[in-house]
């Protein structure tokens, strides 16, 4: 069996920029990534998507995004810079390497790996994100629905839903930007619990992420915070609102019932529906740990503090949403969560 110093498991953001502080740190890392390239789940996302920080904000630890440092970077802009940047690291990455296990060996770890192989590692960093595990609420009567039913995770373009009657379920920016682009094709309504938070993309004339940065708020730690919003407000340059307000797509509270292809809504309204779209957010995606005692709770969470393992030391965890800051999950705070789960990595092999 082949024996490393660290698998990271998921070469998108969070893993590269995990093997960049890794390296950092004199350790040899191997990362393991399921699909064919190192992008992560960025070619997965729908066609439209456009980054809600400009380049400047949205690099990882060495390497500049490149370009207009200005503009707000198109998914196959961000595919491009990931597959540059694991090109330019000079880190052993696997690709089509799928972990489905991971076990306690000793004071390491042993991986199981989709077709039968295995490697043992001295520690273990996970950075696969949540895209692979969408999370679908339970909603009254939503497994009898006829027409179409799907996760964002799983749009593309507007275009298989021409003329159709469509519902997203949401009130964060994924729901509002499909929503949005569905409506100029088809009648859509954004279904959610709570109305719709804005926040502006360029208050007093400089983007949002300038500020979160030089007032620190972007990096500071959730301490700082009394607790995670329970709905995310929608970062807006003014179109998103004036489409919801102009009724395209129309805003009503989440439906009451479904029953195969009618909807009801809260005021005893029903109708049919062509196609039902949950953009109700990810969950992180480690059913792979379950094997190691303690390492989830029950609802399949990380058990962690700041990315660190309450229950294995030298298993780490990089790129949740609020792991330990706001923009823990995001290509601009990727890198600062990543050193730390480094640093703290190489100390406890060092005091082996």
């Amino acid at each position: 069996m082949e024996h490393i110093d660290v698998a990271v498991i998921g070469g998108g953001q969070s893993g590269l920029a995990a093997a960049h502080s890794l390296l950092r740190e004199g350790l040899r890392p191997v990362v393991l990534e399921a699909s064919g390239q190192a992008a992560g789940s960025w070619p997965h996302y729908y066609d439209s998507l456009t980054l809600f920080s400009p380049a400047r904000y949205s690099s990882l630890p060495g390497m500049a995004f490149g370009g207009d440092l200005g503009r707000y970077p198109h998914r196959d802009d961000v595919v491009t810079y990931l597959l540059r940047y694991a090109e330019h690291l000079d880190a052993d990455i696997r690709t089509g390497r799928r972990v489905t296990a991971v076990r306690r060996a000793g004071e390491g770890f042993a991986l199981d790996l989709d077709g039968g192989q295995a490697l043992n590692a001295r520690a273990v960093v996970t950075a696969t994100g949540g895209f692979g595990r969408p999370n679908r609420p339970a909603l009254p009567g939503l497994e009898t629905f006829t027409g179409t039913l799907l996760h964002v995770a799983q749009y593309r373009v507007p275009v298989p839903f021409a003329g159709q009657r469509v519902i997203v379920v949401g009130a964060g920016n994924s729901a509002v930007q499909v929503a949005v682009e569905l409506a100029q094709v088809a009648r859509v309504t954004l279904a959610s619990r709570a109305p719709v938070r804005w926040i502006p993309q360029q208050p007093l004339g400089w983007d949002l992420h300038f500020w979160l940065t030089v007032t620190g708020l972007d990096a500071a730690p959730l301490a700082g915070f009394r607790r995670r919003p329970a709905t995310m407000a929608v970062i807006d340059d003014g179109r998103y609102r004036a489409a919801l307000a102009a009724g395209r797509p129309d805003r009503r509270p989440m439906f009451t019932r479904v029953d195969g292809p009618v909807v009801t809504w809260a005021d005893g309204a029903a109708e049919e529906v062509d196609a039902i779209i949950l953009a109700t957010g990810y969950r992180p995606d480690l059913g792979y740990l379950a094997p190691l005692p303690g390492a989830l709770d029950g609802a399949g969470r990380p058990r962690h503090r700041d990315g660190a393992s309450l229950a294995h030391p030298r298993l780490a965890h990089v790129g949740l949403e609020w792991q330990r800051s706001l923009s823990s999950a995001s290509l601009r705070g990727a890198g600062r969560d990543a050193a730390r789960a480094a640093r703290r990595i190489a100390r406890q092999l060092r005091e082996r």
